[in-house]
């Protein structure tokens, strides 16, 4: 699962980095090192652009970092806090399930992440890790988005949202949890985002071996565990044993 991760970077550095336009109007969340469900989070996506009257030109796409929600809600959704439980999909099944088989198809996105969370479960407590490359790249988590419109307020402005899918974890991280999230590598990033492309099952099979064995796998602090923390000491490297050990998340299930 990905249920937080660490994001810290500025629109201006992650559209360098992934050769994209900052299209956040300067409405971008700031840094968050404990990123959880249902927050504002930057996102890549690559789009036919539209001229000023709507008309989409097809001779060209556009690659531009946006504001989304975590947590999708599909359009057909009466209310929104479904979201919540939208928070990941899982890539085996995506193709599938109805509140994501439409996105799947038509509305992929990048989610750039400093690295992500996840808790080992030990006697006596979970212990939490956080997963990195260890540098200053950013991973870039697959993603799907949807726009919601509210049935009951034709007023109010589209909600677009979106999802992290995972897949089956491989090599050192299958001794922390047995699913992690679906990392692309930059030579994946293309064809994940082109608008145009309906099926992308080929980049389904979950990430490369050799990019998963660069990661660090870094235990930290049980501070994570809370939401309402938000600090660089998250991702500082702990020992677990300095510590006590927390039974479960505050506010949420231990993933």
């Amino acid at each position: 699962m990905c249920g937080r991760y660490a994001s810290t970077k500025d629109p201006g550095k992650l559209a360098a980095e992934f050769a994209a336009l900052d299209a956040t109007g300067g409405a971008a969340p700031g840094a968050d090192f404990n990123v959880a469900p249902t927050k504002r989070v930057l996102t890549v996506v690559q789009r036919h652009p539209r001229d000023e009257e709507g008309a989409a030109d097809l001779e060209r796409t556009e690659r531009s970092v946006r504001v989304m929600r975590w947590g999708l809600v599909p359009p057909w959704a009466k209310e929104k806090s479904i979201g919540s439980r939208m928070i990941n999909a899982k890539a085996e099944t995506v193709t599938r399930k109805p509140a994501f088989r439409s996105s799947i198809k038509r509305y992929r996105c990048l989610v750039p992440a400093d690295g992500w969370y996840e808790w080992k479960r030990e006697a006596g407590g979970k212990q939490p890790f956080f997963m990195t490359p260890g540098d200053d790249s950013s991973l870039a988590l697959a993603g799907i988005y949807a726009t919601w419109r509210d049935p009951q307020d034709e007023e109010a402005e589209p909600l677009v949202t979106c999802s992290v899918l995972t897949t089956g974890a491989i090599g050192p991280l299958t001794e922390v949890h047995d699913r992690m999230p679906l990392v692309l590598p930059a030579r994946a990033w293309r064809d994940w985002l082109d608008p145009d492309q309906p099926d992308v099952s080929g980049l389904l099979t979950g990430p490369p071996p050799e990019l998963v064995d660069s990661l660090e796998v870094r235990p930290v602090s049980t501070k994570v565990n809370s939401v309402r923390n938000n600090g660089a000491e998250l991702v500082d490297r702990v020992d677990p044993g300095t510590e006590a050990r927390a039974v479960g998340l505050d506010g949420e299930t231990a993933r």
